[in-house]
């Protein structure tokens, strides 16, 4: 196994669930502050964090005196606050509670003349416990922080290499800090049959504008409880009976009727002799498979590769 495999950290969700469940809830209480202050985009897309060389970031984020951004620096383990206006304020990122993070979150906030107020509680995670009261979770393991953080650079990258392979409508590669997942999403251009919600503490109106339009949606996923590893994963909506049925790649990948998604397991990918094209194969072929149960017009949105010579 080469240098590349070498990149690809191991993750152990035994080890990683306190940290993942306590920074899940950071991450959601700054991406509402994201949330509130921008313009709203079509399918929730102005609400995403972003990877970037530190860890998690919102990008540049509309205010009274300018723009801000808020980072999470999984190297130095540090809560960056920045503005366009010199303002530069940061929090310590270590075991303390979500009511802690909360509370000195929008001190400095404040502190830097960024006015502003938010849902105060979790969106799809049941118990919704409101921030301010949370003091049950409150790990932060940095190592194994930082291991996932590495893997999300890994995964990005490859996401943003199959994204460039469609020219048709497609998200941004982003984190969405509902589901605590890496995900982009590929559109054919028709409307989609109104979806039926069922997301925990998530308004129907909002799943239903998320889904307005047909897609097939890729991702990573750390795994919960329920589901204790890290995985990739891949849907489509609407999910015509035979998309369970399509092949795909590689023979490790396989479909949950449960969830209705093809998963492919992290380690599947990190141990693979070459990992980018192991998860680019499972992202091309489960595209396909919802391309073609699908009816997509593969001819007008699928990107043919040329090369440019300077």
């Amino acid at each position: 196994m080469g240098d590349e495999q070498n990149q690809w950290p191991e993750l152990k969700f035994d080890a990683l669930q306190d940290t993942i469940a306590t920074v899940h809830l950071w991450t959601q209480i700054v991406g509402k502050v994201r949330m509130v202050k921008m313009p709203w985009l079509n399918h929730s897309w102005h609400v995403s964090l972003y990877v970037s060389s530190r860890g998690l970031t919102t990008g540049s984020v509309p205010y009274d005196g300018g723009i801000f951004q808020i980072e999470f620096d999984f190297n130095q383990h540090l809560l960056l606050i920045t503005t366009s206006q010199g303002g530069n304020e940061q929090l310590e990122l270590y075991p303390r509670t979500v009511a802690s993070f909360y509370s000195e979150l929008f001190e400095k906030l404040a502190t830097v003349g960024i006015q502003v107020k938010i849902f105060a509680r979790p969106n799809e995670i049941e118990p919704a416990i409101p921030f301010a009261y949370d003091e049950e979770h409150k790990a932060y393991d940095k190592e194994q922080m930082h291991a996932l953080w590495q893997t999300l650079v890994q995964v990005d990258t490859v996401l943003k290499r199959f994204r460039a392979r469609f020219t048709g409508k497609s998200s941004p590669v982003h984190f969405f800090w509902g589901g605590f997942d890496l995900a982009v999403t590929r559109f054919s251009g028709r409307e989609a049959p109104m979806h039926p919600g069922g997301m925990p503490n998530m308004p129907l109106k909002v799943m239903q504008e998320a889904y307005s339009h047909e897609v097939s949606s890729a991702g990573f996923w750390p795994g919960s409880p329920a589901f204790p590893q890290p995985v990739f994963y891949a849907y489509c909506y609407p999910t015509p009976d035979a998309f369970s049925q399509q092949p795909v790649l590689p023979k490790e990948a396989f479909y949950s009727n449960e969830m209705g998604e093809f998963f492919l397991p992290y380690d599947v990918v990190r141990q693979s002799e070459n990992p980018e094209e192991t998860l680019m194969q499972f992202l091309q072929s489960t595209y396909e498979a919802a391309a073609t149960v699908g009816g997509w017009d593969r001819e007008a949105l699928d990107f043919t590769y040329f090369e440019v010579n300077n």
